[in-house]
């Protein structure tokens, strides 16, 4: 059983009647799958290992990016990047970040290594950049150069800028991948305007965007013949996506995002399709009101796998590692909420399976699996943690 090491143990808030839908995607897509089971019905996976600390002194934790020597990167949601070098559990800051407007949920976000960073030690970041017209701030996707100790960035590059500036503190997104062909697709959240942004092309949030790895826009993009449209658009009808993953074998772009008062989505992310938000949703208001009657309707795409009451999902993580072998091949998703991680079995477009691990481990923010094949926790409050198996 885990050994939680270095942090009192939190109290196991799950709830009764937590329960999980899982939907068919290759199936029309208001179809449902039978696969429908109460959350504490779920098997637990248990794991030897200890969560040894790694690193403290980061609170929001928000991305951590393995580099190839064993050194990692951390980003800081108020606006820091840090260098945790091999072998140490000393911070370095790295200096180079543009301004960042650290708000609410916004600040540094996601982080993502170009996939020929060796040779071109491009390192691509998000954050909250009150650039542009309006008061307030959105997402800006940038990338820059990696010095070769890892602790500066320079040649700055804004790849992207959502537009329509918003004073709200909430859903900026942002996760960022790379498909096998070195696009890179990144998110920005409804930006709290639910009403507004996530169905109209012509507004950035609510959005997953795909682009060259160099900012310009793809000529087979979806909506790049749609006058006004903002062409870097790859789906829409999205509230909040905070978590990406590509499955370079068979080709799919999975995202998960955060619903309202339950509703929150695991997608496979088509290109041009809408996910329906506000209009369908398994949601309802904070409040407890319905801002909907519709939970699936033809032309949206329904999730793979929904959760309701809402779990908080964060990073995702697909294991290769060999030092886990009850995880290797599994997807893993960080529940904030609940404090625990879900470990997910995928085939064919659906998830077969679900178990819970690490139960009562904390607000796991970020995942991450180094180049040591050591999996990397960031939670919330508590810095860096690795997962060591036990002897």
């Amino acid at each position: 059983m885990i050994n939680l090491m270095s942090h009192n143990t939190l109290p196991k808030l799950i709830s009764a009647g937590l329960a999980i839908a899982i939907f068919a995607t290759n199936a029309p897509a208001h179809a449902k799958s039978d696969y429908v089971k109460n959350y504490k019905q779920l098997d637990t996976l248990a794991l030897s290992v200890n969560a040894v600390t790694a690193a403290e002194g980061v609170v929001i934790p928000w991305a951590i990016e393995p580099l190839a020597n064993g050194d990692l990167l951390i980003s800081e949601r108020s606006g820091a990047l840090f260098l945790l070098p091999k072998n140490t559990t000393k911070l370095t800051e790295v200096s180079g970040l543009p301004d960042i407007n650290a708000n609410g949920q916004g600040g540094l976000l996601d982080l993502s290594l170009h996939t020929d960073s060796k040779q071109n030690q491009w390192l691509y970041f998000s954050y909250s950049s009150s650039e542009g017209k309006g008061s307030g701030s959105n997402t800006a996707l940038m990338r820059a150069k990696l010095s070769d100790d890892h602790t500066q960035l320079s040649d700055q590059q804004l790849l992207y800028k959502g537009e329509h500036n918003s004073t709200k503190g909430q859903h900026y997104g942002s996760r960022i991948v790379f498909d096998d062909e070195s696009y890179v697709y990144f998110s920005i959240g409804d930006r709290g305007s639910r009403d507004i942004n996530p169905q109209d092309l012509t507004r950035d949030g609510g959005k997953i965007y795909r682009l060259h790895e160099n900012g310009n826009i793809p000529s087979d993009n979806p909506f790049v013949e749609q006058k006004n449209a903002k062409h870097a658009v790859w789906s829409y009808g999205h509230r909040n996506p905070q978590g990406m993953w590509f499955d370079n074998q068979n080709n799919i772009l999975w995202s998960h995002e955060h619903g309202p008062r339950g509703g929150d989505e695991l997608n496979i992310i088509k290109k041009g399709a809408n996910y329906g938000w506000p209009l369908v949703s398994y949601g309802v208001n904070y409040s407890g009101t319905k801002f909907t009657d519709l939970k699936e309707k033809d032309g949206m795409q329904s999730p793979v796998l929904h959760w309701t009451p809402s779990i908080a999902p964060s990073d995702m993580l697909y294991v290769t590692s060999d030092k886990y072998p009850k995880l290797k091949g599994k997807l893993l998703l960080a529940s904030m909420k609940f404090a625990f991680i879900s470990a997910l079995e995928i085939s064919k477009g659906k998830v077969v399976k679900q178990h819970k691990i690490l139960d009562g481990i904390g607000r796991v923010r970020s995942l991450a699996q180094g180049s040591d094949g050591f999996i990397y926790l960031g939670i919330d409050g508590q810095g860096i943690k690795r997962l060591e198996p036990k002897p």
